[in-house]
């Protein structure tokens, strides 16, 4: 199992990035996806996810109307679309797989979800 993420880079407050992610080894179309991040010297935390069949997505309040997470089965792969980026936003980015996932309450929490990717940087500048 391999989740690849990808995009991520140095980008001036008030840009955009988006990011990707790639799955392989996992039925894609049946698992939940969810973004993570982690900035320096602070818990790794909960940003965005999408069920299974892409009608609901659930996202952090320090997120909403600026990232969108969006999904292409065919291609096994999750993205995130974020704009209006701050330095607060400066993380590393983790994608991440849930199989099990059957209540509202996991769809946000780091124990949810079953597999992790290794992350891409982003960094905004001031």
């Amino acid at each position: 199992v391999q989740l690849q993420a990808s995009g991520g880079g140095l980008v001036q407050a008030g840009g955009s990035l988006r990011l990707s992610c790639v799955v392989s080894g996992l039925t894609f179309r049946t698992l939940v996806m969810g973004w993570f991040r982690q900035a320096p010297g602070k818990e790794r935390e909960f940003v965005a996810a999408l069920k299974r069949g892409s009608l609901t997505t659930y996202s952090a309040d320090s997120v909403k109307g600026r990232f969108t997470i969006s999904r292409d089965n065919p291609e096994n792969t999750v993205y995130l679309q974020m704009n209006t980026l701050t330095p607060e936003d400066t993380a590393v980015y983790y994608c991440a797989a849930g199989t099990r996932i059957d209540s509202n309450y996991y769809y946000t929490q780091r124990a949810g979800y079953d597999y992790w990717g290794k992350g891409t940087l982003v960094t905004v500048s001031s």
